[in-house]
């Protein structure tokens, strides 16, 4: 592994056979707590390790157990959590807080798992090791890409913090960022899986191009630009888990995402297998002619091999529009979601009761071991060499180069700024720093 190390080969080796598949009713338990903690574990020295580029043991690790089919599940389910178990939650009479962080933890775990799987995907045999449950990963990309298309050109949720917002109302705001995030991420993963077309299945190809034509979405993508905005006359662009200015001399550089974007689209119309299979519909045919208004002489400088594309378009825009194909196909579907749904149907509230009861109303003595916990996992010399830029300030987002002394998570431009800040960091702070004395 890297020369910084938050893993021993033995230790990775022993976290990923111990990967499982657990129940709904076991988010934010101690068994999903110590999972959620190897989970991240593994998702920083992958990261690590990609960052070192002197191989990727983790990678290697999740394909020789067969662990992607598990992580996609997990991926899934608590997704289905924060979808039919958290509103549920929320709306019980008895649901009163004290402290949001172990709601955080379940929410926050979907953000991991795509993280790690973003990292490792990159890997052609990686995609290859998920299987059947590649199907099941095309079809959760969707609905977050669907989700990025419907923000339309709002983005991602402003990073304002209220000195006057309850814990359940700060919860929600980092939930929403959060959600925006992860459908970044689930962008870049659709992208590593059709880099693999030409090998993937009949089925896994149908979905992608038939059941939820991407090319369109890709194009409407393209269109909102979801990552970019307009603030204050200023071009911004999310990277790094923030909005930050594009200086004049950068705007015409390809942002990663929309990279991304391109790549994915190259993929899917220009592959043998793909071509061979999507039907070019009127609306097909209308929608992708609207990337020859984005193919520039400056994107081309960029991405050479887009002017393969551009001979496609050029040549799509001279033929007739084929009809809807109706051949009879016997294809796969995906089952994940289905079948946790099914397990789980009409016990939505009986899960949320015993969650509340079992894991949300954790005792002071509960957090502070469980911070104490989470202190060991993330040294600070593994955040910083994880982390893509300096750190920020926690207030105003500048450039920060001063820590909080009690608790040495957050950061700080100025000393105006850290007491601007106590007031929604202070619980935290003191929560963190019992934790550290515990030791």
């Amino acid at each position: 592994m890297g020369d910084l190390e938050l893993l021993l080969p033995g230790e990775a080796d022993v976290l990923v056979r111990g990967l499982r598949s657990l129940q709904l009713r076991d988010m934010g338990s101690r068994g999903w707590n110590q999972q959620h903690e190897n989970l991240e574990k593994l998702n920083m020295q992958a990261i690590l390790d990609a960052t070192a580029g002197q191989g990727e043991p983790i990678q290697e690790l999740l394909v020789t157990h067969g662990k992607i089919p598990t992580l996609v599940e997990e991926l899934i389910a608590v997704e289905m959590w924060k979808q039919k178990v958290f509103p549920v939650l929320c709306k019980l009479e008895d649901f009163k807080p004290q402290n949001t962080f172990p709601i955080y933890m379940v929410l926050h775990h979907e953000a991991s798992i795509i993280n790690l799987l973003e990292t490792v995907f990159f890997h052609k045999e990686v995609c290859e090791s998920a299987k059947d449950t590649v199907l099941d990963l095309v079809d959760y990309c969707h609905r977050k890409l669907t989700l990025l298309v419907a923000q339309g050109g709002r983005g991602a949720p402003p990073e304002e913090e209220s000195q006057h917002s309850t814990p359940m109302q700060e919860l929600q705001k980092q939930a929403e960022l959060m959600e925006f995030e992860i459908a970044l991420k689930a962008l870049s993963v659709l992208r590593y899986i059709t880099d693999c077309v030409d090998s993937l299945s009949l089925s896994t190809l149908n979905r992608m191009l038939s059941t939820h034509n991407l090319p369109c979405l890709l194009v409407e993508l393209l269109e909102h630009s979801p990552w970019s905005r307009q603030e204050g006359g200023k071009l911004q662009q999310f990277e790094s888990g923030r909005w930050q200015t594009v200086t004049p001399s950068e705007q015409q550089k390809l942002s990663k995402l929309d990279g991304q974007v391109w790549i994915a689209l190259y993929n899917l119309l220009l592959s043998p297998e793909a071509r061979a299979r999507y039907c070019l519909t009127s609306f097909a045919k209308g929608q992708l002619l609207k990337l020859r208004a984005f193919l520039t002489d400056t994107l081309l400088d960029q991405l050479p091999s887009l002017a393969d594309l551009q001979a496609f378009l050029a040549h799509l825009a001279l033929t007739e529009a084929q009809p809807p194909k109706k051949d009879l196909v016997l294809e796969q579907i995906p089952e994940i979601w289905e079948r946790l749904e099914r397990e789980n149907k009409g016990k939505w509230q009986a899960i949320a009761k015993h969650q509340l009861r079992q894991v949300f109303s954790p005792s002071e003595q509960d957090l502070r071991l469980q911070a104490r916990r989470w202190a060991k996992i993330y040294r600070l010399d593994v955040l910083e060499a994880v982390a893509p830029e300096r750190p920020r300030c926690a207030s105003c987002s500048a450039e920060a180069s001063k820590r909080c002394s009690r608790c040495q998570n957050e950061w700080y431009c100025c000393r105006e700024c850290q007491v601007k800040h106590w007031e929604t960091h202070g619980k935290a702070c003191v929560l963190a720093a019992q934790g550290d004395r515990a030791k």
